[in-house]
């Protein structure tokens, strides 16, 4: 998996994926990844890539030449026009599924805006989609560009000494993760489950699965709607559904929001 960020900043990409485990995956080449200094391709003297934005309004506004400059060099550089993820806060919102969908790719261009945004004309050129990070606005796309190169990663096979550890994370089948646990049994009076004591597997498997099921009635009920259960598990969710009215408000007031 190739990433190329187009920015105005390439060395906070740099840094912020140049460590921890996108480093290692890094050094040993099962992935790459480049900053693409926007300012390199514009064609004044002072390395200007914003002006003010025709019909008035506060802020400056990326120009489309350098943005388009920097992409089409790109382009033939790899002999094909990559996919283009355009940070915004209009963009659809990123998730895992999009996540798993975005991995099968050979190559990923991230677009990451500054000031008021970009040309729109250039945005219409190059971007095939738009993703968000959320419902707030940040001072740039570097962030949210850093986060999908990380989200992505990790499901790179290789990328993780342990690559079943992308597939039981938090969201696999829509559900949250289990509580984790680890030494010492006894913290400050509060004992490990005695399941996880008990090294059998198969009841260990089961206690997590209805752990999972559990925190996401009660954290993220909006995920249950897709969730992959069981009959069993579904019973399950039924009779926690009947006996926690707290859970059951709350699946209420998210689908009113």
């Amino acid at each position: 998996m190739n990433f190329h960020v187009l920015t105005l900043f390439p060395e906070m990409i740099m840094d912020g994926c140049s460590t921890s485990i996108l480093g290692r995956a890094m050094e040993k080449g099962i992935l790459s990844v480049e900053a693409i200094n926007i300012r390199d391709y514009t064609t004044n003297k002072h390395f200007k890539v914003d002006d003010y934005p025709y019909g008035g309004g506060a802020g400056m506004v990326m120009q489309a030449p350098p943005v388009y400059d920097a992409y089409q060099a790109l382009a033939d550089r790899l002999g094909k026009r990559p996919r283009v993820l355009y940070m915004t806060p209009q963009g659809k919102v990123f998730n895992q599924k999009i996540a798993e969908e975005l991995a099968k790719e050979e190559d990923l261009v991230f677009l990451c805006g500054h000031y008021e945004g970009i040309d729109e004309r250039v945005l219409e050129m190059i971007v095939t989609d738009s993703l968000s990070v959320g419902d707030y606005v940040l001072t740039g796309g570097e962030l949210p560009a850093m986060m999908m190169i990380d989200c992505i990663s990790r499901l790179i096979p290789g990328v993780l000494n342990n690559d079943v550890s992308a597939e039981v994370e938090s969201f696999h089948d829509n559900l949250l993760e289990y509580p984790q646990y680890t030494r010492p049994e006894v913290f400050m009076g509060k004992r490990v489950p005695d399941v996880l004591l008990s090294g059998h597997h198969a009841n260990i498997e089961a206690w997590r699965r209805e752990q999972s099921i559990r925190r996401t009635l009660e954290r993220r009920p909006d995920l249950l709607k897709n969730a992959v259960l069981t009959d069993k598990e579904r019973e399950f969710l039924d009779s926690l559904r009947t006996s926690c009215e707290v859970c059951r408000e709350a699946e209420g007031e998210n689908r009113e929001g």
